[in-house]
């Protein structure tokens, strides 16, 4: 994606199910957890590069001894610092220690970090907060083992406010206003209730307070906590949680928005945004690592039994479309095949564009993270080309020379490596001519490659803002004097906010709202905007499930090419040269290279959960008033 957007978050779990001698025994170190969250969590970095969090527990410790550790930061090489500090740690203590060395029993007891159960978060602030007090995982302390929480997650929720209030209803006083906060407070208020009866239950029988413990650690039913806390939940959410004495778990949405995939054997358990993660680091097959249901919570008791159970029933599966697009890491089989054929799908639109001439035309992607799907399209289009020589032979089989066959045979599609992103320069100087210049110098031409015949074809992942084409790569590309340029992008027009975790939340920053609103405008059908906006107000004191999504209507009177070629015409300075063209993939070519992830709220504005709608309409009211805010 050219565009720089912030956007979900990573997570990872792992549950060690022996003790740590065999870890010691069998792999040579009882840190084998520690260096297995490294790895998890670095495979995930592309998840979230403004904060990293770990935590760890121990089981099964004497009372006086720590059993929770934490370490966080926002370094700018967060993972790396995080890591840093648990080593520094380690070595300090083994080497004020040298009786720890082979003493795995003292590593446990008097070494923080190690321990049997780790949860691990790598995130992007999609507020703007970047303070060490936003970062993930967070910590709910208590004196009693059993409600120690610890919550980290890849989540946003529509309907904070609400869920802020329901805690305050409970009599409790929030000390933030945050969907992180609020969520682990409703937790934890479920979690007091059932220790407290599971208490009450062990007193009537007799048990002391230290013979209940381990009989509540035993009997703790996660599953109704997390019923009960849940209700009214309106977001996407993949969330982990681990307990003091414990007991873990991860719940996902149930619409199944946010990824979630797990692995189970008997030497651990591991949970991760991401499927290759987990294969990578623990060399597993494919089929072997799990996706997490919609609605469900995997959960791990203290005794190391798992159990995917049901928690809200799921809806119409709407897994986020933008993971296999971009956000996810493109090595997973499944969206490495998923992004190859976005680029195939959209050639017959290219082919026209450029009126089936390959011959003079080269394709060419940015940025990197497109290539995948320039494979496909440059296999798609040597297909074509395949054809049209077939053709040829046939029609002429009685003509052709061995040398014009070998002509013919010898003409290929064109590709060349045409962008380079050389450097993330600093944009220093505040005055924004300057500014301006200098982003137009973030990537680099290959020159020499391009003539004044061609078409120039660039495949991008998707354009949000259109910011980096319209003040570097079309410029940049103009340079090597091409007769057209043709960006494309493997994803449809985004037309309308996130609010499940992608910092996409104002519609003024979306471009294809600016081309809507301009061919509005050019029509006299700007009226049109005042009647969506009266519609949106009308709707501020409805409850969320009866809110209609009226945006819709700004986009009703275009045909989606229309707004395409609005687009280009916007993001086109007055200084190019060469004709620019704006290709954007179908929604339904979408859903068919990505069957199982159906999630097309950005493109189509049909949001999976009803507080979506109240978002879209309350980002419109703030674009029509002015208002500099985000709408949840």
């Amino acid at each position: 994606m050219s565009d720089a957007i912030k956007h979900e978050c990573g997570i990872a779990l792992l549950r060690l199910k022996k003790p740590l001698q065999f870890y010691k025994d069998k792999y040579g170190s009882a840190f084998y957890g520690v260096q297995k969250m490294y790895l998890l969590m670095e495979k995930q970095h592309n998840r979230g590069q403004d904060g990293a969090g770990f935590a760890s527990i121990k089981l099964d410790v004497e009372p006086g001894e720590r059993y929770i550790s934490r370490v966080r930061s926002t370094d700018a090489q967060p993972i790396q610092d995080v890591f840093a500090q648990i080593n520094e740690r380690i070595n300090d203590e083994m080497t004020a220690h040298p009786e720890y060395a082979d003493n795995v029993e003292l590593q446990k007891k008097k070494i923080p970090y190690i321990g049997e159960l780790f949860l691990g978060h790598v995130r992007y602030g999609t507020f703007g907060k970047n303070s060490i007090e936003s970062v993930h995982p967070f910590l709910r302390q208590n004196n009693w083992m059993h409600r120690n929480l610890i919550v980290a997650g890849n989540f946003n929720m529509t309907n904070v406010t609400e869920l802020f209030n329901s805690l305050i209803e409970l009599g409790q006083h929030p000390k933030e206003m945050a969907d992180t906060v609020t969520v682990m407070e409703k937790i934890g208020h479920f979690l007091d209730d059932e220790v407290t009866d599971l208490y009450l239950e062990c007193k009537n029988n007799g048990l002391s307070k230290r013979e209940a413990s381990p009989v509540i650690a035993e009997k703790l039913d996660i599953a109704k906590i997390l019923k009960r806390a849940s209700r009214g939940w309106d977001g996407g959410y993949a969330m982990a949680g681990l307990f003091g004495h414990g007991d873990a778990f991860i719940f996902r949405d149930p619409a199944g928005i946010r990824p979630a995939y797990f692995y189970e054997d008997d030497e651990i358990v591991v949970v991760a945004s991401e499927r290759p993660v987990v294969q990578t680091v623990f060399n597993v097959d494919f089929d072997k690592v799990q996706e997490l249901q919609p609605g469900n919570a995997l959960i791990i008791k203290k005794n190391g039994v798992v159990t995917e159970e049901n928690i809200i029933t799921p809806t119409v599966k709407k897994a986020c479309s933008f993971e296999r697009i971009y956000f996810s890491r493109g090595s997973d089989a499944e969206i490495y095949q998923e992004r190859k054929l976005l680029g195939k799908l959209i050639l017959p639109a290219v082919l026209d564009a450029i009126n089936d001439d390959t011959d003079n035309t080269v394709f060419s992607y940015i940025p990197n993270t497109a290539e995948t799907s320039f494979y496909g399209m440059v296999e798609a289009a040597q297909d074509f080309l395949n054809q049209r020589k077939n053709n040829y032979i046939l029609d002429n089989r009685n003509s052709l020379s061995r040398d014009s066959l070998q002509e013919l045979l010898a003409v290929k599609i064109r590709t060349e490596k045409v962008a380079i992103k050389d450097a993330k320069l600093r944009t220093f100087i505040t005055e924004d001519s300057s500014r301006d210049d200098l982003v137009a110098h973030v990537y680099d031409v290959t020159y020499g490659v391009i003539r004044p015949t061609d078409n120039l074809v660039i495949i991008d992942d998707s354009i949000v803002r259109g910011t980096t084409l319209k003040m570097s790569i079309i410029k940049m590309m103009d340079r090597l004097k091409p007769k057209s340029i043709i960006v494309v992008s493997s994803a449809p027009q985004i037309r309308y906010p996130d609010c499940y975790g992608i910092d996409m939340a104002k519609l003024e920053g979306l471009v294809a709202f600016q081309a809507a609103l301009a061919l509005l405008k050019e029509r006299n059908l700007y009226a049109i905007v005042d009647e969506v906006y009266k519609k949106c107000k009308s709707q501020e004191n409805l409850k969320d499930d009866e809110v209609t999504n009226f945006v819709t209507e700004i986009y009703a009177p275009f045909e989606p090419q229309e707004v395409s070629d609005k687009i280009a015409e916007i993001l086109t300075s007055s200084e190019i040269k060469a004709k620019v063209k704006i290709i954007f993939q179908t929604v339904e070519n979408l859903h068919i290279a990505c069957p199982k992830n159906l999630g097309d709220w950005y493109f189509t504005g049909d949001y999976p959960t009803p507080g979506g709608n109240r978002v879209v309409n309350k980002a419109f009211i703030n674009f029509y008033e002015g208002k500099d805010a985000r709408a949840y």
